[in-house]
């Protein structure tokens, strides 16, 4: 496991990574697919999108894995490159919700796949510096995507 401060595409970053004894393919499929997300991102508890595999543009949300279960509306506002970062709205109620949404505003945590060569690759997540806190979330999140890529591999 790795923790650097790092400059990224969308500004300054802590950077928190693992190499991984898999396809850089398979965990950018997982990390792409919405459906894998509740596996793997201890903070996401259901995703509801009309697409499978995020791009450039997709939107949904997700349900949190926090007090309540609140649903957050995301944007991603790039992917290319082994490389996909989002927007993410606050987790509002559904009563202040419809007197007030600003959408997905909030820059959130970048995803990103490095390949080492055959059969390796190095995994990261992007968290803004004011979020340096999830970053605990995110060395969980990175030992279930290690598992989960060996599952898909037997």
């Amino acid at each position: 496991m790795s923790l650097s401060l790092s400059r990224t595409a969308d500004g300054t970053r802590l950077e928190i990574g693992r190499v991984v004894d898999a396809p850089a393919e398979t965990l950018w499929n997982l990390l792409r697919d919405t459906t894998t997300w509740p596996e793997w991102g201890p903070s996401v508890r259901a995703v509801d999108c009309d697409v499978r595999y995020v791009e450039a543009g997709t939107e949904g949300r997700v349900r949190l894995a926090t007090p309540g279960h609140p649903w957050a509306r995301f944007r991603i506002t790039s992917c290319a490159d082994h490389r996909w970062s989002w927007s993410v709205s606050p987790p509002l109620n559904d009563a202040i919700r419809n007197v007030f949404d600003p959408g997905p505003t909030l820059p959130a945590t970048g995803h990103r796949v490095e390949p080492l060569g055959e059969g390796r690759c190095r995994v990261v997540f992007e968290v803004p510096p004011l979020a340096a806190g999830y970053a605990v979330v995110c060395r969980r999140a990175l030992a279930r995507l290690d598992e989960l890529a060996h599952e898909r591999r037997t």
